[in-house]
């Protein structure tokens, strides 16, 4: 089961207000627990290295309205915007000592790395799926973001 199948579990989860389900194949078991304001996720796989608990976000639609921030507004209507295709901690560089991805006012191509999403101890390499050039950086270095949350706005002329 990867990443994408196991967020789409949470959030389909957390909207059919069950408040706990427990789903087991041949070498994962997953428990969903939601309540008022968060859900939490446990997943333990058949090798014991690999047993982590992941404490998902909040999925209240009042907290994820409060945490992105408005991106289509009549001012930046002109706009693409790059989104966070998983949850986990946003970076903008691959390591402390290396240069950032893209800078505001770069010009990227569908297919360049724009930025790292760590999610459960890997790092994801996210890819443009446009071409332009950037306009803003939606997310501050280092903080957590979630599924779908815009990330950067471009400029497609």
């Amino acid at each position: 089961m990867d990443i994408k199948e196991i967020q789409n579990l949470i959030k389909f989860v957390a909207k059919s207000g069950a408040s706990e389900v427990k789903l087991e194949m041949e070498d994962v078991k997953i428990t969903i627990k939601t309540g008022s304001a968060k859900t939490e996720t446990t997943i333990v796989q058949a090798n014991p290295m690999a047993q982590m608990p992941v404490q998902a976000a909040p999925v209240s639609a009042e907290a994820t309205a409060q945490a992105i921030p408005a991106a289509n507004t009549e001012e930046n209507s002109n706009y693409l915007i790059i989104k966070s295709p998983i949850i986990g901690t946003f970076y903008r560089k691959s390591s402390p000592d290396k240069p950032k991805f893209v800078e505001v006012g770069d010009s990227i191509k569908a297919g360049d790395t724009v930025c790292v999403i760590e999610a459960m101890k890997l790092f994801n390499e996210i890819e443009s799926e446009i071409s332009g050039k950037i306009v803003k950086v939606l997310v501050d270095d280092s903080t957590p973001v979630e599924f779908d949350q815009p990330l950067f706005l471009v400029d497609p002329s």
